[in-house]
């Protein structure tokens, strides 16, 4: 099966967030799938102020033998004309389309291509479709999603969503497609190295992610200032530069700068010693639609407190975290309990949790079936 994957940006561009890592991730498992030839379309866009990824051939060859073109992208604009030539005869080319993104290139030329050439389309919006408080240009993504819907075919188009709560609100903004509900992947490290919990009775906080004011972290900081007491805070990840600055300076205002620490973008080897180095990782986001970084602090064998802008209501019961309303009090309250708790069995809870039903072999595997799905009979 040929399948055709189309993203405005894709690995290593990790500046944009968690939906970069699991896209590479889901690509990578995909081409050890038996009969399944894959590409993935894309612009080299690797963030602000004109980066761009520096790709050493034409299309780049990655692990597992996929192909991944990236195409010049006019910095201002944020299309790709090249891209846009070619995507025709790309299209032409697969048995299935997978798109990624919403509000953005080249989501709606995608979707006319495949409606024109008749072409079956998994799309993952990868949360896009959801909403919350400060969300901006609401009647140009009103008018995008009208545009969208009209362009889809209701029998051969699958709305590819990762949690119940990311399905209800997408389904209501996307009524022409079906759904399916597939959860992200993780890579489970093969160590689990023996630590020591709250070394001298600090407990280290992390965060780690996207910087961006739909993250909550205002109300982390808040948090940490109110505890007042033995409490480190990492804050790991890039993004909005100007939110970022406003962060550092309400950690001075707040006068805890002293117990903040911004330690930028960190991935690899790096990011796993970051994780072992944490007694709870905290995710106080206003929305997700999954929250990659629950499943990686998990598999790290670290707890977790995650708000309930997050769809991991499932880690309380799990014994492997806390899961609250994004606000100070309710994370001053989840923070001072934890504090009490098993960190060492929490930890372990969420790792075995991690490694029976969210590897990637498992995803890419469900993946497949609606590909196979959509190629062989209309969608119901």
């Amino acid at each position: 099966m040929k399948v055709l994957h189309i993203v405005p940006t894709f690995y290593p561009a990790t500046y944009f967030g968690g939906p970069i890592f699991s896209l590479h991730e889901l690509c990578n498992a995909l081409s050890r799938m038996p009969d399944i030839e894959l590409r993935v379309l894309t612009t080299d866009n690797a963030g602000p102020k004109s980066k761009r990824i520096k790709a050493e051939s034409f299309p780049v060859r990655f692990p597992g033998g996929y192909s991944v073109y990236y195409f010049k992208y006019l910095s201002g604009v944020s299309v790709s004309a090249s891209m846009l030539l070619r995507m025709p005869s790309m299209i032409r080319w697969a048995d299935i389309v997978h798109i990624t993104s919403v509000y953005s290139f080249p989501t709606i030329p995608a979707l006319f291509l495949c409606r024109l050439l008749r072409k079956p389309v998994v799309w993952s919006p990868r949360g896009a479709l959801q909403q919350w408080k400060g969300s901006t240009k609401p009647l140009l993504k009103k008018a995008w999603e009208s545009i969208c819907n009209a362009l889809l075919d209701k029998n051969r188009c699958v709305l590819h969503v990762t949690s119940e709560k990311e399905a209800e609100e997408s389904g209501q903004k996307i009524a022409k497609a079906c759904i399916e509900i597939i959860k992200n992947g993780i890579n489970i490290p093969r160590e689990n190295p023996a630590r020591a919990w709250m070394p001298n009775g600090k407990l280290r906080l992390l965060f780690i992610g996207r910087i961006h004011p739909k993250k909550g972290i205002e109300n982390l900081l808040q948090a940490v200032k109110i505890l007042n007491w033995n409490v480190i805070l990492t804050i790991c990840g890039t993004g909005d530069d100007d939110y970022a600055l406003s962060l550092k300076n309400m950690a001075d205002e707040l006068g805890i700068a002293e117990h903040i620490h911004f330690a930028g973008h960190v991935e690899g080897n790096a990011k796993s010693k970051i994780f072992w180095d944490s007694d709870v990782c905290i995710v106080p986001s206003y929305t997700e639609n999954f929250a990659m970084v629950v499943a990686e602090t998990l598999a790290h064998g670290v707890p977790v407190i995650a708000s309930k802008g997050t769809p991991w209501a499932e880690i309380a019961g799990r014994q492997c975290g806390l899961w609250v309303e994004n606000d100070t009090v309710s994370l001053v309250k989840a923070i001072s309990e934890i504090r009490n708790k098993d960190l060492h069995r929490m930890g372990l809870n969420g790792r075995k949790w991690m490694e029976e039903e969210f590897s990637w072999a498992v995803v890419a595997g469900e993946m497949v079936d609606v590909y196979k799905r959509l190629v062989g009979a209309p969608c119901d």
